[in-house]
């Protein structure tokens, strides 16, 4: 699944050739709304909050999440779509240029008073000009009890972080994503950490935590199973977290470095 940061580059790009112009086509290709249209409405933005992506379009909100297959592609004049157009799911165009969500795992349209009802329930976006680490704290050790891989993966915590940050911040800060979050040294510090990670890595498409981009150099544990540690050679292993409130997702780590 997508981390906040492809969501923002995503929303960055679309905002970039929509904003301020009028729709010359809009199909929603999702039966709960396919009779809604747009056309000659003028787009006032694209943004991201956490992993969602809003269309503000006249008085509507075109709200969409990619889940684990979805994306939205940027076509100008008559460029061929590099994915089938049966995967599309919601079409966008103003002249000379036509956006497509491509299989997203969410897609719906309501009134623009409405949009706290899709987001309203995230907690603070940590790619946001408004991020509260203070409320993301709090966040955090409101359930002191619960593994701290889950804690930072709960949106409702941190809006925006992901599978990668959540594995490679549990390595950075040295603990095993099982460790309740009432025995995590310094969350203030992680948190912290969280934010410049994710900073670091908004505006680029290879994400990196090591700071090295060379290929097969740009993680710590994520996606490394068996593979010795970059810092104690101590093979790295693989496990799954999950709870009521999360899938299970897999989570890598090492059983030397974290504890």
């Amino acid at each position: 699944m997508p981390e906040g940061d492809t969501v923002y580059r995503s929303a960055r790009a679309l905002n970039e050739v929509l904003a301020g112009r009028v729709l010359d086509r809009c199909d929603i290709r999702v039966p709960a709304f396919a009779t809604v249209d747009l056309t000659g409405e003028r787009v006032e933005s694209v943004v991201s909050v956490g992993k969602h992506l809003l269309h503000r379009i006249g008085e509507f909100t075109i709200h969409s999440h990619l889940k684990m297959e979805g994306s939205w592609h940027i076509y100008h004049g008559d460029t061929k779509w590099q994915r089938p157009a049966w995967q599309a799911r919601a079409i966008l165009g103003v002249p000379d240029v036509t956006t497509v969500g491509f299989q997203l795992g969410e897609l719906e349209v309501v009134p623009r008073e409405r949009e706290g009802e899709l987001v309203g329930y995230l907690g603070p976006d940590i790619l946001s000009p408004d991020w509260d680490p203070g409320l993301a704290l709090r966040n955090l050790l409101a359930d002191p009890d619960r593994p701290i891989g889950l804690a930072i993966l709960d949106q409702r915590v941190i809006a925006g972080l992901g599978n990668v940050y959540r594995n490679e911040l549990c390595f950075l800060r040295g603990v095993l994503p099982t460790r309740p979050v009432k025995d995590v040294p310094d969350p203030v510090a992680l948190i912290d950490l969280a934010h410049r990670l994710i900073l670091a890595n908004r505006d680029r498409v290879e994400r990196s935590t090591t700071g090295n981009l060379r290929r097969g150099q740009l993680t710590w544990v994520q996606g490394r199973s068996r593979r010795p540690c970059r810092r104690c050679g101590t093979p790295i292993r693989e496990g799954k977290l999950g709870d009521s409130e999360l899938t299970e997702r897999v989570t890598y780590f090492c059983p030397v470095c974290q504890t």
